[in-house]
């Protein structure tokens, strides 16, 4: 167990700014003749802030690797460090290059029965984990306590989606409140440039200007799926080494710098759920939430009972408690009614989807987008799903999707991310959370699919 502090937020900026706020004869010394970086920080890009300058001085500094116009050592990048392999090449990566890192960790939970679990992520070990990292490649790191923001804008909303029959994604919220919200603050005010983390994921300058997301070159590692939150603001001041490496390549390196977290196992998905039993953390943040109901099919005959649809998930086949001498999986909840529907496999196909909170960072805006009514796109509405031939329209309830051939296991409060194109490293056009979906069979004629289809494929 390690001997961990998470300091106080204010307490801590201000140890901070105290241990990393260069004098002006050094910042004269590393980068004569240009403008200061940490007085300028993110308000504009470098172009705009060098046209700010005398127009006798001429930079002829080409970009960095992060596409920056000055040299790696007067770039300030904050990383974020979980203490997985990931996350400690990237730091290690910009270090060696030159750059001025800045390693911190975010301390998001009460660690408990998580802090020795295998594939626990930001627990006590890993926090000690990426300390250790800091030190080795001589670094600052510090720890931020996030628990009370992290409970109230991941975990408790986690135990609201399921009590209300979705499907949450919590790292998706993470990465859009914690991550690229509030530590995205943390970063300015720690005079950063850009802030710098391991998601397998590319990021790439537009000629117009700009940047844009485009899914990981290792396909298996891509995390496209739970960026799709990312705002355009955000992108301009995020950076993604890892995006162009493979997990394979991310391990060497991790050996060539004698890091010896080199063969750690990768961090789980929710990381807050130390036994891997949702239920038992709603129950323990929602007393009463496992309210018992009626399992039925779909013609509302009841089959059974269960505990509390909390214990279920659209798509699930094992743990229902019924049998009829088919196989039955669950094809929606009803949360008003207390009721878990299921039906045959088939009855989880569905043909249309219905979005909320809908992000789009494609080219111009989202109804410049669909002004010809709708637009070809590729969707995926699993993680570990491929992206599939859908159109994206406006809709009577907001922005739809139709998917060309269907998909089963669609499930409310699910991502559902959009693609230029179905395989290699598409550009990420936006996504949306799945409000509600509805089957194949009741929304139009086979000839209209059959109609639709070709077109996706040209």
């Amino acid at each position: 167990m390690c001997n961990r502090q998470a300091i106080p937020r204010i307490a801590e900026f201000m140890f901070l700014f105290k241990r990393l706020r260069r004098t002006e004869a050094e910042e004269k010394r590393a980068a004569p003749g240009t403008c200061d970086s940490k007085a300028a920080k993110f308000a504009g890009s470098p172009a705009r802030i060098a046209r700010t300058r005398s127009p006798l001085i001429v930079r002829t500094a080409m970009a960095n690797s992060l596409e920056l116009d000055r040299s790696p050592e007067t770039t300030r990048v904050v990383v974020a460090m979980s203490g997985g392999v990931d996350s400690s090449v990237t730091a290690a990566l910009l270090k060696a290059e030159g750059y001025d890192v800045v390693g911190v960790t975010l301390q998001l939970y009460d660690h408990g029965a998580a802090a020795h679990r295998k594939g626990a992520c930001c627990a006590g070990q890993d926090i000690y984990d990426a300390r250790t990292v800091a030190e080795r490649i001589g670094i600052p790191h510090y720890v931020l306590d996030y628990e009370t923001r992290f409970k109230e804008a991941v975990i408790d909303r986690f135990a609201e989606s399921y009590i209300h029959g979705e499907t949450p994604v919590p790292c998706v919220e993470c990465n859009m409140s914690i991550k690229f919200h509030d530590l995205l603050i943390t970063a300015r005010e720690l005079g950063a440039d850009v802030l710098a983390t391991g998601h397998y994921i590319a990021s790439r300058s537009m000629p117009g200007g700009g940047r844009a997301l485009y899914r990981a070159r290792d396909e298996e590692r891509d995390q496209s799926y739970f960026l799709f939150g990312t705002t355009r603001e955000q992108l301009d001041v995020l950076r993604f080494p890892l995006g162009e490496r493979t997990k394979t390549e991310t391990r060497e390196l991790a050996r060539r710098f004698g890091l010896a977290i080199a063969d750690k196992h990768d961090s789980q998905d929710i990381c807050f759920v130390p036994t891997g039993h949702y239920a038992d953390i709603i129950e323990r943040l929602k007393p009463g939430a496992a309210e018992a109901g009626d399992i039925v099919d779909l013609d509302g005959k009841v089959l059974g009972a269960h505990s509390g649809i909390i214990h279920f998930t659209v798509g699930q086949r094992r743990g229902l408690g019924v049998a009829t001498g088919t196989p039955l999986y669950v094809v929606r909840l009803d949360a008003e009614q207390r009721r878990v529907v299921v039906g045959p496999r088939d009855a989880l196909r569905m043909s249309r989807i219905v979005l909320r909170d809908v992000n789009w960072i494609g080219e111009g805006s989202i109804e410049e987008a669909l002004a010809d009514d709708r637009r070809e796109v590729f969707v995926k509405v699993r993680s570990t799903r491929p992206p599939q031939a859908a159109w994206l329209r406006h809709g009577a309830n907001g922005c739809e999707v139709e998917l060309v051939a269907g998909e089963h296991g669609v499930s409310p409060g699910q991502a559902c991310v959009f693609y230029d194109a179905g395989e290699g490293q598409a550009r990420v056009l936006g996504g949306g959370f799945i409000k509600s979906a509805v089957a194949a069979g009741d929304i139009r004629s086979t000839s209209d699919t059959r109609t639709a289809a070709p077109a996706m494929r040209g």
